[in-house]
């Protein structure tokens, strides 16, 4: 019914846009294809859900070799206890990945010698616990300044919560306590021990890992109060060879998440590209954005998505039910309450330590303006056209195509003349000219 009531509406939507000069082409159209964080080999994906001072962090593990080797050091604002802490489901960040990915969408031309309804839209096609505690006295390391505030297991993690008076100290009780940090460490400790943070340190408890039915490490989940609203990303810049990507779904009943510190530039957005683009669609995205990337000088955050969560225009995946924004961690949803009051900003962040010398600081708005990145593909019409509106279309179309052709060449840089050659031009035959009269 939900797709039957939505594609009456987008051919109403599109029924107004033939009949318009020049075509605005609004939301709606055919989803053909989505850019989530498959196009990215190591791409790190963080759900904050926040409201007022409480926040819940949900962090993926994307960790590739032996789980014996993992070890996680996050800075957090306040003393963790063993009930904050929680192992979350991976299927959520995959739901919330596929929700707000930038997408493709595709509309068809009309017959420009008759009016014939818009084709009629289809379905898309498929694209490509319990813990238990270990003791919870505080230890304190004497010579090195390190006091273990809390140790507990969590799933298939052992936990300490760490605070520390000297990132030599700290780096040195990691390295003693089998946790291998890496060059450059300690300068970028120093400011977390010097703003009073504690230490958030996770291991793989092998035994529990080995006899669960998991194939791979689960999310880890911290609830907390602080007025600090910020995600630390430095240490992950320590042993990194290249830039790295981040997503961040920020979840609020407000409206959109911003950053303080850096600017956030909206990625380019409603734009017509070339027919052919729909195969090579993960290799346009992926250009573009680092086009965009490189000219704001690698220091900006990208603006990928941001809508009220009960609702998409268009849909690359179904809105999150209210059991699955529970998993996500919004905790601001009543019994009772018939609207699920979510608001989703995705930011997409490619930074190092260069371009990104401080972590993300956010604040919460009450903007609920929406924003996708969204890419349309106009398919022309190819039929019989034995009419002067259809010689008209053809000449008309010629010019639509190159603007699309020098569009794409400057979103992505790739060569507009190897766009030209994939780009298939219309006829254009001559028609007598005493055709116009007898027609």
């Amino acid at each position: 019914m939900r797709l039957f009531q939505k594609a009456i509406a987008c051919a109403i939507a599109l029924i107004f846009l033939l009949i318009s000069t020049p075509p605005a082409l609004a939301f709606c159209g055919f989803y053909v294809a989505k850019a989530d964080t498959t196009l990215y080999n190591q791409a790190s994906q963080v759900i904050i859900a926040r409201d007022g001072e409480r926040t819940i962090l949900t962090m993926a593990n994307d960790y590739k070799g032996d789980v014996k080797d993992f070890a996680l050091v996050v800075p957090v604002p306040v003393l963790l206890q063993e009930d904050q802490v929680n192992v979350g489901e991976p299927g959520i960040l995959e739901r919330l990945d596929n929700f707000s990915a930038p997408r493709l969408v595709e509309y068809f031309d009309s017959n420009p010698c008759g009016f014939l309804p818009p084709r009629p839209l289809q379905a898309p096609a498929p694209t490509n616990g319990a813990s238990r505690s270990a003791g919870g006295n505080a230890v304190f390391e004497d010579a090195l300044g390190v006091t273990v505030e809390a140790k507990f297991s969590v799933g298939e993690y052992d936990i300490l919560i760490l605070s520390a008076k000297e990132s030599n100290g700290l780096e040195t009780w990691l390295n003693q306590n089998g946790y291998k940090m890496p060059p450059g460490a300690r300068q970028l400790l120093q400011p977390y021990i010097r703003d009073n943070m504690k230490f958030f340190v996770a291991k793989v408890n092998l035994e529990e890992f080995e006899q669960s039915e998991f194939q791979s490490l689960r999310p880890l989940m911290i609830a907390y109060e602080s007025s600090r609203f910020m995600l630390p990303i430095r240490l992950g810049t320590a042993n990194a060879q290249s830039d790295q990507d981040l997503i961040v779904y920020l979840l609020s009943p407000d409206g959109q998440i911003e950053l303080t510190n850096y600017r956030t530039v909206k990625v380019p957005s409603n734009v017509e590209i070339p027919e052919f683009v729909q195969k090579e669609f993960a290799e346009f995205y992926k250009a573009m954005f680092d086009t965009s990337h490189q000219k704001e000088n690698k220091r900006v955050a990208f603006l990928e998505y941001a809508w009220d969560m009960s609702t998409c225009d268009p849909c690359s995946a179904e809105p999150l039910n209210r059991e699955e924004l529970k998993k996500a961690g919004v905790f601001w949803l009543s019994p009772g309450q018939r609207n699920n009051n979510v608001f989703i900003t995705r930011l997409h962040v490619r930074y190092s330590r260069n371009t990104f010398p401080e972590d993300l600081r956010f604040q919460e708005t009450g903007n609920r303006e929406n924003f996708q990145g969204r890419y349309v593909i106009r398919h022309p019409y190819k039929g019989e056209m034995d009419c002067p509106a259809g010689v008209e279309y053809k000449r008309s179309l010629q010019q639509r195509l190159e603007r699309e052709a020098v569009t794409l060449a400057r979103l992505t840089k790739w060569d507009i003349n190897d766009i030209r050659r994939k780009i298939e031009l219309p006829k254009i035959e001559s028609r007598p000219w005493w055709r116009n009269i007898w027609d």
